[in-house]
């Protein structure tokens, strides 16, 4: 089995992928990472509290997105989605940005410019990341897009 899946084996982190993820988390907000990486802060549907993770973001055209390489069960995108998705981006400054669900039929040409910016994510999607954008359509579906406001 990948490494990368392992740590993310049934679409959720186990014990070490959760330490990397606060470690990165922590990094990514202090804004020395490129800026492509980000921390999101958002607040936990069940639990109330203000939860942060590291992700990666990907720009076209001058417009930004995030991505979910676990797919739409990823407790992000649940929380995101129940926080009506206004959540806080850190990377150096803090952004308060408000995130909206991109529809399936327009999220390959984002979902393929996720893979070539984020080399984590290749194990979860299964495309290749040199695969022609037909492909990307395929299964977009399953992986949520939020366009960052």
């Amino acid at each position: 089995m990948n490494f990368m899946k392992w740590l993310y084996r049934g679409g959720h982190p186990n014990r070490l992928a959760a330490a990397l993820t606060w470690c990165s988390a922590k990094v990514h907000a202090l804004g020395i990472a490129p800026n492509y990486l980000v921390t999101l802060e958002v607040r936990g549907r069940r639990s109330g509290r203000s939860i942060r993770l590291p992700l990666v973001m990907v720009v076209i055209g001058g417009e930004r997105y995030l991505v979910s390489m676990l797919g739409p069960n990823a407790d992000w995108v649940r929380n995101v989605k129940a926080a009506r998705g206004n959540v806080i981006l850190y990377h150096g400054v803090r952004e308060q940005v408000h995130l909206e669900e991109i529809a399936p039929d327009r999220r390959a040409p984002m979902l393929r410019a996720y893979l070539q910016r984020a080399p984590g994510a290749r194990p979860h999607l299964p495309v290749k990341n040199d695969a022609p954008l037909s492909e990307f359509e395929q299964v977009s579906a399953q992986f949520p897009v939020f366009w960052v406001v």
